[in-house]
């Protein structure tokens, strides 16, 4: 079984597709305690309004709420901690490198399991202007009318 590995999705950051242009995307792994685990494999994660911090050569994640562990009692973590993310040293300072560029962020896009395994895809993103998300909708609703007309035209 080596080489195999599923990947099962548990959380995904929609609104980050909203409001960013996403340059590039990687992966990261996270540190976290054994109820947060036991939390994530039900679900209860909400990365709506997270981002990325790096500070003094460390990467860190802001505004993740994983919700607690029923029944962790004693053993539960405060539900919105900054929680380190796993990178090489190198792989940070090129992302440092980024960030310090104006316009960029560092933005996590998705939450998955790599076989038992949590990990975090990061995007390298720019910020959206408001015209940006307008024309994205309206290409969005374009796509969506010509898939219904020729859903409708091969019906018949």
């Amino acid at each position: 079984m080596a080489g195999k590995t599923s990947t099962k999705t548990i959380a995904q950051n929609k609104k980050a597709f909203h409001d960013y242009f996403v340059e590039e995307s990687m992966e990261a792994g996270i540190e976290l305690c054994g109820t947060e685990v036991k939390s994530l494999r039900q679900g209860r994660v909400n990365l709506k309004d997270s981002w990325c911090s790096i500070v003094e050569g460390e990467l860190f994640l802001n505004g993740v709420h994983i919700s607690p562990y029923e029944q962790g009692n004693i053993f539960n973590r405060d539900p919105m901690r900054v929680r380190r993310l796993l990178m090489h040293k190198r792989e940070i300072m090129r992302l440092l490198g980024y960030v310090k560029q104006e316009g960029y962020s560092l933005i996590p896009l998705s939450l998955y399991f790599k076989g038992s395994i949590v990990k975090v895809q990061l995007g390298i993103c720019k910020g959206k202007k408001l015209y940006d998300k307008r024309a994205d909708l309206a290409e969005k609703a374009a796509k969506r009318d010509i898939q219904r007309a020729m859903k409708e035209k091969n019906r018949f």
